[in-house]
C-alpha cells in the first residue's frame, strides 16, 4: 500500500520523514565508526566531513569543507585525511556492513527478499594535474573519455535487485613504477609493504574483504578489465562464486572436442541462425524495459557458457563469460538478469561524483585519498539506505502506459525519493548557523593564503630565471 499521495501536505510529510530517517541513519553509521578512531576529536571531525559532503556546496575540498564545518582554518580537515590516527579500511568495512544491513532491511520491508544480489566491479578515475599525487599517470580515463593525467580506483558496488545499491569497497590502483621508486613512494605516502597489483588483483582484494564481512552474492559482474583477469576468475571459481564477466571479442573459448575459437568466431560460426537469438529485457530503466537480443553458447565445461548480447538497432555485440558452480541453477534467464544488474555501479559513480564530491579530492597522499573515498562511501550509504527504505512509501507514480497512443494521466504522481533528493533533505536538516564574521574570516583567509602562495611562486620563478641567465 502506498503511503504518500501527491497532495501538498502528504508530499511535505514525505520530505519530513525522509530528512528524519536520513539523520537517524547518519547517527547510526557514525556510531558504528567510533571504534575506528583513536580520538573522539578525530571522529567528530569525520562527522563534520560527512556533513559537508552531503551539503549544497558546489565544490568539496579542504578549504570549503573546513568552512562548512565551522573551523577557522583547514588544518583539522587536512589532519583528518593525512595524519590523524584512524583505521581507514576498518572504517570501510563498517560502511560496507551498514549499507548491506540497510538494503537487506529495505528488501525485507518491501517483500523482495528473493531478489538477486550482485557484486558489481568497475573502476572510475579523477583527473589530476602534476606528478606528485599518489597513483597519478597519463592513462585512459573513462570519466574524461580520453587519455589524460589522473588516478584510477577499483570499486565494488553491492546491488540488491529492485531495492537499491551502494559502494561497498575500493582500492586505488598504483602504477608499478611508483612503487619501485623509493623516492616517489616516500613523497606519495605509499605504505612500505605495498606491492603492485593489477586492477583484477585489486578486485580480488576487495572481494576477499567483502566475503570476510559476510557478504554473499548470487553473481559477481564486471567489464572486460575483470573478465580478462584469469586470477580473478580462478578466485571466484575456487570460492564457488558464480560470475558474469564481460570479455573482449578476441577472448578464446574452448568448445566441445577441444575446439578453440574467439568469441567473435564462435558467434559467426555457431549463432548464424536467427532462431538462436531471443529478445529479452536486461531490466527496467527509468524510460522502460531495456530490450536486447540474447544467445548463449556452451563450452567444454558444463558450468561455463558464453552469453552474447546484441543491440537491436545497431547490432553491436557484447560478450559475457559466465560460470555457475555445481548445485546452483543454471539458466539463460538467470544469466541475463545478472548481466543486466551490472549498470548500478555506474549510477553509484554518478551519485558519488555529482552529489558527494568523489572526484573532487585535492589530497595527494595515498592514505588521504583512501580516507576521502571512505567518507564519500559513508555519505552515499546513508542516502542510499534511506532512499531504499522509503521507496515504496514515497512512490505515487501513475501506472505505466500499456499502449503507444494512450493519453497521459490527469495526475502523474511522484517518483520515489531518490539518493540526490535524500541528500538535499539531509543537507537542509544538518544546516546550522555560523558566527556573523565566519564568511568574512574565510574570505580574508583565502586571499592571504593565495597572496602567500603567489609570493613563493614568484620567488621560485626568479630562481629559475637566474639559473637560465647564468
Amino acid at each position: 500500500m502506498r503511503f504518500v499521495t501527491t497532495t501538498g501536505s502528504k508530499a511535505a510529510a514525505a520530505a519530513r520523514i525522509g530528512a528524519g530517517l536520513a539523520r537517524r541513519k547518519r547517527g547510526d553509521l557514525l556510531g558504528r565508526l567510533r571504534p575506528c578512531f583513536a580520538r573522539t576529536g578525530t571522529w567528530l571531525q569525520a562527522g563534520k566531513y560527512v556533513s559537508a559532503l552531503v551539503s549544497e556546496m558546489p565544490k568539496r575540498n579542504g578549504w570549503t569543507i573546513a568552512q562548512h564545518a565551522g573551523d577557522r582554518a583547514p588544518d583539522r580537515t587536512q589532519r583528518l585525511l593525512n595524519r590523524a590516527a584512524w583505521d581507514t579500511f576498518a572504517a570501510m568495512s563498517e560502511v560496507r556492513r551498514f549499507a548491506v544491513a540497510g538494503l537487506e532491511e529495505a528488501a525485507r520491508r518491501n517483500g523482495r527478499r528473493g531478489a538477486m544480489v550482485i557484486g558489481a566491479l568497475d573502476e572510475t578515475g579523477q583527473e589530476k594535474a602534476g606528478e606528485a599525487t599518489a597513483g597519478v599517470k597519463r592513462q585512459y580515463m573513462g570519466c574524461a573519455g580520453r587519455v589524460a593525467n589522473g588516478i584510477n580506483t577499483v570499486h565494488l558496488s553491492y546491488v540488491r535487485e529492485k531495492t537499491g545499491h551502494a559502494l561497498a569497497g575500493a582500492r586505488q590502483w598504483i602504477p608499478r613504477e611508483h612503487i619501485d621508486d623509493p623516492v616517489r613512494s616516500l613523497v606519495m605516502g605509499l605504505p612500505l609493504d605495498l606491492v603492485f597489483r593489477t586492477k583484477g588483483q585489486l578486485a580480488i582484494d576487495i572481494c576477499a574483504g567483502a566475503y570476510a564481512d559476510g557478504l554473499v552474492f548470487d553473481f559477481a559482474c564486471g567489464d572486460e578489465v575483470y573478465g580478462a583477469c584469469t586470477q580473478l576468475r580462478e578466485f571466484f571459481e575456487e570460492r564457488g562464486q558464480a560470475y558474469v564477466l564481460r570479455v573482449a571479442s578476441n577472448f578464446t573459448l574452448t568448445l566441445a572436442m577441444g575446439t578453440k575459437l574467439t568469441c567473435a568466431e564462435a558467434v559467426s560460426w555457431l549463432v548464424r541462425d536467427k532462431r538462436r537469438w531471443e529478445v529479452r529485457s536486461a531490466g527496467k530503466g527509468s524510460k522502460g524495459e531495456r530490450w536486447y537480443a540474447w544467445a548463449w553458447i556452451a563450452t567444454a565445461s558444463p558450468r561455463h557458457h558464453l552469453l552474447i548480447r546484441r543491440h537491436l538497432k545497431t547490432g553491436e555485440l557484447a560478450f559475457h563469460y559466465c560460470f555457475v558452480p555445481d548445485g546452483q541453477l543454471l539458466t539463460k534467464t538467470r544469466l541475463i538478469r545478472a548481466a543486466g544488474l551490472r549498470w548500478p555501479v555506474e549510477e553509484d559513480f554518478e551519485f558519488g561524483k555529482d552529489c558527494f564530491g568523489l572526484d573532487q579530492c585535492q589530497a595527494r597522499l595515498y592514505t588521504a585519498i583512501a580516507r576521502h573515498i571512505v567518507l564519500v562511501m559513508a555519505a552515499l550509504a546513508i542516502c542510499a539506505v534511506t532512499a531504499a527504505q522509503l521507496h515504496d512509501r514515497t512512490d505515487t507514480q501513475a501506472p505505466p502506459p500499456v499502449r503507444h497512443d494512450q493519453p497521459p494521466p490527469a495526475e502523474p504522481g511522484m517518483i520515489p525519493l531518490t539518493v540526490p533528493e535524500i541528500r538535499r533533505l539531509l543537507a537542509g536538516a544538518l544546516r546550522r548557523p555560523h558566527p556573523p564574521d565566519h564568511a568574512s574570516h574565510w574570505l580574508n583567509w583565502r586571499r592571504r593564503h593565495q597572496a602567500r602562495s603567489r609570493w613563493f611562486h614568484q620567488r621560485t620563478r626568479l630562481n629559475r630565471d637566474y639559473d637560465l641567465v647564468r
